[in-house]
């Protein structure tokens, strides 16, 4: 009798088929010079900015994939940054924060494809999460240390997007996340689909960190 083989799980065929462009998206110049301590409070705060529209947009069609039966679990409270961001911003580059950032070219882009596929197709939705927050949940911890180390940021006042007051262990979270993942009732086809889409996710990324890395020379630090 030969022996059967299980399908790898979904969550990770999507982590193994993203994970070159996860990594070519942490190693962009503008993430290395501000993992480096090298990147001006200013050029930290356009990241920030730049974040914060692309939050918004995802929060938005998180209030209504809250009506699908399938999006609706990926709905968690404990992941919101939307508000974070802003307080962010407000330390950051004080009150009148919203009158001074803009999205970059490669923002709006990323935007548009959040609005087009995030929310009325909650495969969609989900790959766009998944890219976003367990990202954040990851090496988006570095980040943070790095930045208030650079900045002398007091507590985290300005770097407050990464930190989740409401998950108390952070690996039972991503784990409990990617059992969720692997319970979605999802096709091979279905499956396909959000792993292209997720990929499509991180492009978006990467160029927006390249939109970023145009401005890196008016941002380094001696």
């Amino acid at each position: 009798m030969s022996e059967v083989v299980e399908p790898p799980r979904f969550s990770a065929e999507l982590r193994a088929r993203t994970r070159g462009d996860h990594a070519e998206a942490q190693h962009s110049p503008y993430v290395a010079a501000m993992l480096g301590g090298k990147l001006s409070r200013a050029g930290y705060a356009e990241m920030v900015a730049q974040q914060y529209f692309a939050y918004s947009v995802l929060e938005e069609a998180a209030q209504v994939m809250r009506a699908d039966a399938v999006g609706r679990r990926f709905v968690l409270p404990e992941l919101s940054r939307v508000p974070a961001l802003a307080e962010d911003l407000a330390y950051l580059l004080g009150l009148d924060w919203r009158e001074r950032i803009t999205p970059s070219p490669a923002t709006l882009r990323y935007l548009a494809r959040m609005r087009q596929v995030c929310f009325d197709w909650p495969g969609g939705f989900i790959a766009h999460h998944y890219t976003r927050y367990l990202g954040d949940l990851s090496g988006g911890q570095i980040i943070q240390r790095c930045v208030v180390r650079a900045y002398q940021l007091p507590g985290d006042r300005g770097a407050s997007a990464y930190s989740f007051p409401l998950i108390k262990n952070v690996k039972r979270f991503k784990d409990g996340y990617r059992e969720m993942l692997d319970l979605l009732p999802f096709d091979p086809a279905e499956q396909r689909r959000v792993i292209e889409e997720a990929i499509v996710a991180y492009r978006h990324n990467i160029e927006v960190f390249d939109d970023l890395g145009r401005d890196l020379p008016a941002y380094l630090v001696a």
